[in-house]
């Protein structure tokens, strides 16, 4: 771990403010959402992706029923729907954690919820 040499009090809410310069050079925007880990007697805060609940990938992450999910794992999905004779899945593109929830839609149109 590499030391800045940047010191912050943690206000009376439990809040620290990250510079300026450590946001742009991390890529963190206002509303980014950041993971908190604990390692030892560290804390750590890593920018949030999201990833499919089943093979972590996080590459063209969609939405279905509030998950995460790849399009491999939809389309095996989708494949078991298929041969117990339910409707085809289809998921909207993530579009990060303070987007409006996304609709969602079987191959007939039909809402899921």
């Amino acid at each position: 771990m590499k030391s800045t040499g940047i010191v912050r009090k943690v206000d009376e809410l439990g809040r620290i403010v990250l510079p300026i310069e450590m946001r742009r050079t991390l890529d963190i925007a206002e509303r980014d959402a950041l993971e908190i880990y604990v390692e030892g007697s560290s804390v750590i805060l890593k920018k949030y992706k999201p990833s499919c609940i089943f093979c972590d990938t996080t590459k063209d992450i969609a939405l279905f029923k509030g998950k995460s999910v790849c399009p491999k794992c939809m389309r095996e999905l989708s494949h078991m729907n298929a041969s117990l004779g339910r409707p085809i899945l289809e998921a909207e593109p993530y579009r990060g954690k303070n987007s409006s929830a996304p609709h969602r839609t079987c191959a007939g149109g039909s809402h899921l919820t």
